[in-house]
């Protein structure tokens, strides 16, 4: 099979996008897997699948597969990344374009000067929902590891999260601690880890290890999801900045029931074929 792709980036989080709006393109977890590798193959963060629409509400189809293989509900970075590929290939003309994700449908406005604005959904507190093994909702909730208890807050911004409060961000444990909490039994669909420091009001530092794909460079959706549980901490104002690794994104949220909106950059790398 002859497979036309892009490569393209937000932050530093990179995606192969595929085109299956006027073919479908069925792949195994090991194809995703070795076009994902970057020594054997293309190389990502994850693999976006541009597919037509499912119902007239939406103008695309949006699939999401991490480095693993596995699916996944939402991406806020793929889906910057998203809008740029379909403008870019000229599969649409619109400013504003509606998806359709695993999670629900989303709203991508492209702005002239190539930001992409997101509206990424309400944010999910519900434990079941998340989901998380809790007796209850809570503004936070304690997680033993290896004999010690970490407080973390939990959220589904269309995919799980765990948010810990650190005091540095460069010195946190995300290689250690990031892999433990993916994998701890009270999140039984693994569930992406962020690590936030707190500078300001409006200001925070994050690094993120990614369910099926390890610590990226950043994550749309745990930028969300630390600004959300950031607001809801008391700790942060309705519009603030999101340093991760890779540059800043720009996040509000004015509370709970409203929609959490994201705007950043998004860019196209390169274009290629490969053989599988």
């Amino acid at each position: 099979m002859r497979l036309a792709f892009t490569k393209m980036q937000g932050l530093g989080n990179d995606f192969i996008v595929l085109d299956a709006t006027r073919a479908p393109i069925a792949l195994t977890q090991e194809q995703i897997r070795f076009l994902a590798d970057r020594r054997f193959g293309i190389g990502c963060d994850q693999l976006l699948m541009v597919e037509p629409p499912r119902n007239t509400l939406t103008d695309f189809h949006y699939r999401i597969f991490n480095a693993d293989g596995g699916e996944v509900e939402q991406c806020g970075n793929g889906a910057r990344c998203f809008a740029r590929f379909v403008r870019d290939l000229g599969l649409t003309k619109k400013d504003v374009i509606d998806v359709g994700t695993a999670s629900g449908n989303i709203r991508l406005y492209v702005g002239q000067d190539g930001q992409v604005r997101v509206n990424m959904g309400s944010p999910v507190f519900s434990p079941e929902k998340i989901p998380f093994l809790a007796d209850s909702e809570a503004e936070s909730y304690p997680l033993e590891i290896n004999g010690a208890t970490f407080r973390i807050g939990a959220v589904s911004m269309g995919n799980p999260h765990a948010i810990l409060l650190v005091d540095d961000c460069a010195t946190a444990p995300v290689e250690t601690l990031g892999p433990l909490i993916e994998s701890h039994p009270h999140f039984p669909q693994r569930v992406n880890v962020g690590f936030m420091a707190v500078r300001f009001r409006d200001h925070i530092d994050l690094r993120v290890f990614e369910r099926g794909s390890g610590e990226t460079l950043a994550c749309g959706t745990g930028a969300c999801a630390a600004m959300v549980i950031g607001h809801h901490w008391g700790l942060l104002d309705e519009q603030a900045r999101v340093s991760l690794p890779g540059g800043d994104l720009m996040l509000g949220w004015s509370g709970p029931g409203e929609p959490v909106w994201m705007k950043g950059a998004a860019e196209r790398v390169f274009d290629g074929i490969i053989e599988l």
